[in-house]
């Protein structure tokens, strides 16, 4: 098995239909629940998937035999296992309230609102790491600065869920709206008199 950066973990198995030379790193899925990569040849594991993705590598996952497109499958069997396995990112009450966005008239809003915010703080900590390069920051020092920068980041992180709270009630302010013009549509509430 090769690992996602190329090393080498153990056998190499080649198949038929590798993509050599192909920009975007096609990964195939098997019945037998096994991943072959194959720009490296090789079958590989759930964690060399996760070393593609904090690497930043373009990949897609297909199946074997239908050429179905699995990529979020995969994403998602990576979050579970993160989820569970130590030190959860979403609380019981945020998987809750996700949960009861699918199949509302706003599902695909939340969507996009998700992205954008992730996308937004994905920024904020690019530029602070670039502003912090050249300081050697272990996990220990990050947790003794982001300690002592507490009553900063609350105060920011603070401003910043205020904004996106005021941006949602607004959404939800012009969805009622839009209750009122389509009465009886399905996930616009009425217009509250």
């Amino acid at each position: 098995m090769v690992t996602a950066s190329g090393g080498k973990a153990g056998g190499k198995t080649k198949e038929p239909g590798a993509e050599p030379g192909s920009s975007l790193r096609v990964l195939k899925k098997y019945p037998n629940r096994r991943l072959y990569d194959t720009q490296t040849s090789s079958y590989i594991t759930l964690a060399d998937v996760k070393k593609m993705v904090l690497g930043g590598e373009s990949f897609e996952v297909r199946d074997a035999k239908t050429a179905e497109d699995l990529t979020r499958s995969i994403l998602l069997q990576i979050i579970l296992e993160e989820e569970t396995g130590g030190v959860p990112m979403f609380s019981t009450s945020s998987l809750e309230q996700i949960i009861r966005f699918y199949g509302h008239a706003m599902q695909g809003v939340m969507g996009a609102y998700l992205e954008k915010n992730m996308q937004t703080f994905t920024d904020l900590q690019g530029k602070f790491a670039e502003q912090s390069k050249g300081l050697a920051f272990s996990p220990e020092l990050w947790t003794q600065f982001m300690s002592a920068q507490s009553p900063v980041m609350q105060n920011f992180m603070g401003s910043y869920m205020e904004q996106s709270k005021n941006l949602l009630e607004k959404m939800q302010e012009q969805m009622s709206q839009a209750g009122a013009l389509f009465p009886g549509m399905p996930g616009f509430p009425p217009k509250k008199p």
